[in-house]
């Protein structure tokens, strides 16, 4: 481990818990942390916001990636560094099969559509959420009444190519296998978080707050404030998680 601040989160070791959240937007760090039992700010550097606090006395982090697979490989490489190995992304994705719409997401693996993992190794690896992750986030969800979409999730990097109809006119052509494949949607930044988790001997998951379709044409998709409650209960949702695989863990079940 090293007792330096790491390059980019400008955390060191000691600055976070092993379980760490990893949010896309910095603004969202200060969301997740308002629902630890107690929390404080620890660093904000670049896209990288970090708050360490307390659930059930379970030692847990929040660090914000920004977008991109480069910039989150670079938070799981860093945090790795200093005493890290489970993160959770605690994202936002936009629908691509057709049942998705306003739904919770459980990404079980990503589709490496990104250049970031290309670096790490060559894309016939798949990049796979961890079971044990999956499973607790899965549970977590059963106990609080929600029913989550579970499958496949798309990463991509370009935002403005392949993401909303509205936008990206040609984008039913641009999806059309990953519709044939049932996706369930399309992100930016889980199929670096996976890859790097497994390269450097972590464990990885996902889960996502999809508002809406990128096919659909209905003005009402992807409101606001339909968003706003769907990543309050991912954040529940992920909470939830960390507890069930910290007793988990105690139990020697994992």
């Amino acid at each position: 481990m090293s007792e330096e601040p790491q390059h980019h989160i400008q955390c060191k070791t000691g600055d976070v818990g092993r379980y760490v959240l990893l949010p896309g937007d910095p603004a969202r760090s200060k969301k997740i942390a308002d629902h630890f039992d107690e929390a404080w700010k620890v660093t904000e550097n670049r896209e990288y916001v970090t708050y360490t606090g307390k659930v059930n006395d379970i030692l847990v982090s929040v660090t914000s990636t920004g977008i991109g697979c480069p910039a989150a490989t670079i938070a799981v490489e860093e945090l790795s560094k200093i005493g890290a190995d489970t993160f959770i992304r605690v994202g936002t994705t936009g629908g691509m099969d057709p049942s998705v719409s306003r739904d919770i997401i459980i990404a079980t693996a990503a589709i490496r559509s990104d250049g970031a993992s290309k670096e790490y190794v060559p894309t016939e690896y798949p990049a796979v959420a961890d079971h044990n992750i999956v499973s607790a986030l899965i549970e977590a969800s059963k106990k609080m009444g929600i029913k989550p979409k579970i499958g496949v999730v798309w990463t991509h990097d370009s935002y403005y190519r392949g993401t909303s109809i509205k936008v990206c006119p040609d984008v039913t052509e641009i999806v059309k296998p990953w519709l044939t494949a049932g996706v369930m949607s399309v992100e930016n930044e889980a199929a670096g978080i996976f890859i790097v988790s497994s390269v450097r001997r972590k464990r990885a998951g996902c889960i996502l707050a999809c508002a809406g379709n990128i096919l659909s044409r209905k003005e009402e998709e992807f409101s606001e404030e339909v968003l706003d409650k769907l990543v309050d209960d991912e954040i529940r949702i992920a909470m939830e998680a960390v507890k069930i695989l910290d007793t988990w863990e105690k139990e020697g079940r994992i």
